[in-house]
């Protein structure tokens, strides 16, 4: 049984960025080995595609939170670099666009740290970090790093019981079953005096409750169909409503893979096409109520993200 002296209210005024577009975009940075860049994108790299990124029109930069992945045909294990510390340089590197975790894992570090090094990097961008969570899923990499992988949603209950009062209120007392908080302060504060955004990913039943009453923003990935993604909705306005939240108030994002010239397939349910029909596919997930899109291009470089601006401009022109 968990204890608590920071309330149940559930959000009703989100904190989200400010976009000119009904449904802003971002980018899926490649940040792990034989990943959409093809090969190991070095820091230079990422630097340099988030740069190209900002000049094309994308709004946000997102970074995957992985240590490794393993295939479970072969055993191979491919590295992943740490996402705290790519998104804190990056962000000192890049001005003007926003960058995000999607998503970091409760389950790898301890909630106060998250929100301590969430406090920094949105002092680091001058306010423009999103704290993306989620529970976690890949398996073997808990295992390789002696992390429990059991218990995930109750973890991952416990942890943003504790992360969304240090950043909202700038302390928490929290005693629950995994973690715990004893009068824990968030100081110095960042530029933004209740803090960067919290979006969460997920689309299960007990998650999407926690959603409701913690999370800004809500977010499901990879999807190449706009219809896949409305029942989805649906949940997210029911668990809501089960809240007692205004289902208005949560910002709703999703994002989809698109097949670039050189297409990899290693993000799958790829949107292929022109840059007419992946502007038009676009266009049905904003016609959803989307607020933000993750674009996970395939291959993902300097020269593919420049391919891109034509899509960008399109779904621009139909605004």
């Amino acid at each position: 049984m968990s204890t608590s002296d920071t309330g149940t209210n559930v959000v009703s005024e989100p904190i989200w960025f400010q976009s000119q577009r009904t449904m802003s975009l971002g980018l899926m940075l490649p940040v792990g080995e034989a990943s959409h860049f093809g090969e190991t994108p070095r820091f230079s790299d990422m630097v340099e595609m988030a740069r190209v990124a900002r000049e094309v029109g994308f709004e946000a930069i997102w970074l995957a939170d992985h240590f490794s992945f393993t295939d479970t045909d072969s055993g191979d294990i491919r590295g992943v670099w740490e996402c705290w510390t790519m998104m804190a340089a990056i962000a000192a590197e890049v001005p003007d666009v926003q960058i995000g975790s999607l998503v970091a894992c409760t389950g790898f570090r301890n909630p106060g740290v998250i929100a301590k090094m969430t406090e920094s990097i949105d002092e680091i961008s001058g306010g423009r970090f999103i704290l993306g969570l989620g529970a976690g899923w890949h398996e073997s990499e808990y295992d390789q790093f002696g992390f429990p992988f059991h218990h995930r949603v109750s973890r991952f209950e416990d942890a943003i019981s504790i992360i969304h009062p240090l950043l909202r209120e700038g302390r928490a007392d929290y005693q629950g079953r995994f973690c715990q908080a004893n009068g824990a302060v968030n100081r110095p504060r960042g530029p933004r005096e209740s803090g960067a955004p919290i979006l969460v990913g997920s689309s299960g039943d007990r998650m999407l409750g926690l959603i409701a009453q913690y999370a800004d923003a809500w977010n499901t990935v990879w999807h190449n169909d706009p219809d896949k993604v409305k029942p989805l909705m649906e949940k997210v306005d029911a668990a809501c409503d089960g809240a007692g939240r205004d289902p208005n108030s949560l910002i709703r994002t999703a994002g989809g893979n698109f097949a670039m010239e050189g297409y990899l397939e290693r993000r799958p349910n790829a949107i292929e096409g022109d840059a007419d029909t992946m502007a038009k596919r676009l266009n049905g997930f904003r016609d959803l109520g989307l607020s933000h899109f993750v674009c996970g291009l395939d291959p993902c470089t300097p020269e593919t993200i420049r391919s891109f601006e034509p899509v960008v401009k399109k779904l621009d022109a139909t605004e």
